[in-house]
């Protein structure tokens, strides 16, 4: 075993705190202008997220995925729908979301639902993509399923770049998509001296994407 304890690990936080009045009256704009400071700062892929999902068999499960895009409406990812991720949506799309931004000591976390992007949406971003991972997208199939060894991926890979050897374009996959998570809740953590941390979560009134806003500062 290690000999570094993890209880002996502190970091101490510094910087101004976080004011209610600095908070705008909707969340995504506040993770708009968070997001953008923490790529300034450096951090390396910001928009990685680790997303949490419930199994059919009721077991937890937590995975980084990628932001690829977000707006009022909510955050967008993509994978195989065929994953075990998907899978879980599918019958649960009820997910949480965080993006744990330690560097700059701040953290976002969502809660909403996970709804699936349309064909013309997950079209344009596959196009986007680089080639090799549009390759990428048709040897992974099987997301999640086990495999002999790394040496059977890169034949499944082998096989399909011959495929589409001479062509432009790598079509997507029909299993392969997009999810829009709508939030329902949003808590920004920012750290504070002494550990007195600044949280604040907004909760939307209503259903689905309507209603408006709540925000309360709650205690760390």
């Amino acid at each position: 075993m290690s000999n570094c304890d993890p209880a002996e690990l502190r970091e101490p936080y510094s910087g101004a705190p976080l004011g209610r009045s600095a908070l705008p009256d909707d969340p995504m704009d506040l993770f708009d202008l968070w997001f953008s400071q923490a790529a300034e700062a450096g951090l390396a892929e910001p928009n990685a997220m680790v997303l949490s999902t419930v199994d059919p068999g009721g077991a937890p499960r937590s995975r980084t995925v990628l932001l690829k895009g977000f707006d009022t409406s909510g955050l967008r990812f993509f994978t195989n729908r065929r994953s075990r991720k998907a899978r879980a949506l599918e019958r649960e799309p009820r997910t949480a979301v965080l993006f744990p931004w330690h560097a700059i000591r701040r953290q976002v976390s969502f809660i909403g639902r996970a709804e699936p992007l349309g064909d013309a949406e997950n079209d344009a971003y596959f196009r986007s993509r680089p080639r090799g991972s549009r390759i990428g997208a048709w040897a992974s199939a099987h997301q999640s399923s086990p495999v002999t060894d790394r040496s059977q991926l890169q034949e499944r890979y082998a096989h399909w770049e011959a495929v589409w050897k001479d062509e432009e374009e790598v079509p997507r996959p029909e299993y392969w998509g997009g999810y829009r998570i709508v939030p329902q809740e949003v808590e920004f953590w920012q750290g504070g001296s002494d550990r007195m941390h600044d949280r604040f979560r907004y909760l939307r009134t209503g259903e689905g994407s309507g209603g408006h806003w709540v925000v309360d500062r709650l205690s760390p």
